[in-house]
């Protein structure tokens, strides 16, 4: 549980962000099934059912962007030619 607790704590403005998008999706996907199905049943299950596989998906989605634009910037903060001071200025 404390691995959890660490988790949630860790990525709580992305968790946040993810339901947010959980929600409006399954708002949307509900009216979506239900103006194709007629039936309120079957839109209700297609709409929680798709967007919670979803929900999975964006999160490690965005963790993966996240490791992606955290590698490059360590790579761009290497390649940057160190400043060298000399009596004041750069050398």
């Amino acid at each position: 549980m404390t691995r959890i607790r660490k988790l949630a704590r860790t990525n709580a403005q992305m968790l946040m962000k993810t339901g947010t998008y959980y929600v409006i999706h399954v708002s949307v996907a509900a009216m979506v099934a239900y103006a194709v199905t007629g039936n309120l049943w079957a839109s209700l299950t297609l709409s929680l059912l798709e967007p919670t596989v979803q929900a999975f998906a964006f999160f490690f989605h965005e963790k993966a962007w996240d490791r992606v634009l955290r590698r490059r910037q360590a790579r761009a903060e290497q390649s940057a030619p160190d400043t060298v001071m000399h009596h004041g200025a750069p050398a």
